[in-house]
């Protein structure tokens, strides 16, 4: 055998024995819990046959606590690279559980930074997925500042190019501040969580018994926190989604998202719209069935669907363009504006922004939500935020205003005063300082006070609320002063939608020049 034939035998062994990561038992304890190794997923990922991988050969340099003595595993934990999805470059890392538990050493670190390099140089998204069991204690102060300079690579490719995480496991401590900076985050149900300090460190500080899936498994994350976007059943839904969410996005800040083909009729009618708004005003409707029936195909990918309902946030196209939609929901406390929805929202409008992702708002909306608990709570700043974020933005920006559009949350919602472009309402649009009972509290109290038969006073009351629904909190009286560009016939509302957006297109808008703004957070 000559030497150069042994040399590759030598080089297809190494890379066999890479592959196998912490070996065939890690292996298999890993798919008895459910979960795929870091090579599967990837695979699972990315278009077949597309990933090229660097630094298989890594390995660790720690020399304490007897590592030293071990031989080390190729890879040493992380494997990384990158490949295409549907075609487009995307760079890629997965932690491999079987190798250490997938805990971070300098270079484990360095091998990610180098992909997250790559990404920002190339201008691609970059995907992470996680499943670590920490911080390698072995290598002290190195894994901190491993995990560090990640950090630093985050918060330097945040708005440059789109990151994504994907939790397939445990991501506790330090390590879960990456996925924190990272645009957004998918979890796998019943195998991932996320959480600063662990079960037991709970229980020593504050007494307090609590599991790991309580703690920080999907549910609370997707519901209570809003640190998790989306859950999925399992890994390979999970990888499909992330697949679907970069369909909407361009590969970085300086591109377009792509355009898909549309087989759904630009000026179809949608006539069951006409009838969807209850008489009733105080009636809830689903605003999802209104997304749905105006976008292509009837597709939205919501996102955080299960933190702060009573706003929807999420990815559609018209016509095949890619955009944001930000949407009150009335079937949760009536579509308030409460401290989540705005957080949710704002972050959502300011990613948009960042891509080069026109935004399309669905108003329905009777205020900010009162109380001893949000005032505490800063519901102030937070509504701040949305309102600075929709303020900021100079993406296309298109507003329809189905139903309520009362006081502050009015001027909050895309409206005209906040660089709105086109702001359409149909013709049920109720736009005042506040809704007709308490506006004639205000009004007329002390004809109301003066009136002792309570039958002749609701009468009364009811009398004036209607006299100030014709008069006020109604759309025209907004239009007389341009602040609503049209009344549109609700069932037109996809086509009016689409020929705002071709409008729109060429629109060029900067902001004053500046380090950075100031947003109140």
């Amino acid at each position: 055998m000559s030497t150069n034939t042994e040399k590759i035998k030598e080089l297809i062994e190494l890379r066999e024995k890479a592959r196998l990561g912490g070996g065939l038992k890690r292996i298999e304890s890993q798919h008895a819990k459910g979960k795929q190794t870091a090579r599967e997923r990837i695979t699972m990922f990315l278009d077949e046959g597309s990933f090229e991988e660097f630094d298989m050969f890594v390995k660790h340099r720690c020399t304490n606590f007897g590592m030293d003595k071990e031989e080390g595993t190729l890879g040493d934990g992380v494997v990384t690279g990158y490949g295409t999805v549907e075609g487009r470059l995307v760079y890629v890392f997965s932690q491999d559980f079987t190798v250490i538990g997938g805990s971070l050493s300098e270079t484990f670190a360095l091998k990610i930074c180098k992909v997250m390099d790559m990404a920002m140089k190339n201008g691609a998204p970059c995907i992470g997925i996680n499943d670590s069991g920490g911080a390698r204690i072995q290598e002290g102060v190195n894994s901190l500042s491993g995990y560090s300079e990640i950090f630093q690579r985050n918060i330097l490719a945040s708005g440059v190019i789109p990151q994504i995480s994907a939790i397939f496991g445990p991501c506790a401590g330090g390590a879960v501040y990456s996925p924190a900076l990272t645009d957004f985050i998918v979890m796998s149900k019943g195998t991932s969580y996320m959480f600063v300090t662990g079960p037991k460190v709970v229980k020593t500080v504050t007494g307090e018994n609590v599991t790991q899936e309580q703690l920080g498994g999907s549910s609370v994350h997707a519901s209570k926190s809003g640190v998790a976007h989306f859950v999925a059943e399992n890994e390979e839904e999970g990888l499909g989604l992330i697949r679907k969410l970069i369909s909407y996005l361009p590969q970085n800040n300086l591109e377009e998202a792509p355009l898909a083909v549309c087989y759904d009729d630009i000026a179809r009618l949608e006539d069951s719209l006409n009838e969807i708004i209850p008489d009733n005003p105080n009636k809830p409707y689903d605003v999802v069935e209104v997304i749905s029936a105006i976008v292509d195909g009837g597709e939205f990918l919501e996102s955080q669907k299960l933190y702060a309902p009573n706003i929807v946030t999420g990815f559609a196209r018209f016509n095949g363009i890619s955009v944001g939609i930000i949407a009150n929901q009335p079937k949760y406390m009536a579509g308030v504006l409460d401290i989540n929805a705005s957080r949710k929202a704002a972050r959502f409008v300011r990613f948009c922004d960042a891509f080069n992702i026109p935004l399309v708002t669905l108003v329905d909306v009777p205020g900010f939500l009162p109380g001893t608990a949000q005032e505490y709570g800063g519901i102030i700043i937070h509504g701040a935020k949305l309102l600075f974020a929709y303020g900021e933005a100079t993406v296309p920006k298109v507003t329809v205003i189905l139903r309520k559009s009362y006081g502050g949350a009015y001027c909050v919602m895309s409206s005209k005063h906040l660089r709105g472009d086109i702001n359409y309402s149909w013709p049920t649009g109720e736009i005042a300082v506040m809704g007709p009972s308490g506006a004639i509290e205000v009004l007329a109290a002390k004809e109301i006070a003066a009136i002792e038969d309570p039958a002749e006073r609701a009468a009364f009351v009811a009398k004036k609320e209607q006299e100030y629904r014709e008069a006020f909190a109604n759309p025209y009286n907004a239009a007389k002063y341009g602040y609503i560009d049209d009344v549109i016939e609700p069932r037109n509302t996809r086509f009016r939608i689409i020929r705002a957006l071709q409008s729109l297109a060429t629109k060029r808008l900067v902001n004053p020049a500046k380090k950075h703004s100031n947003i109140p957070l």
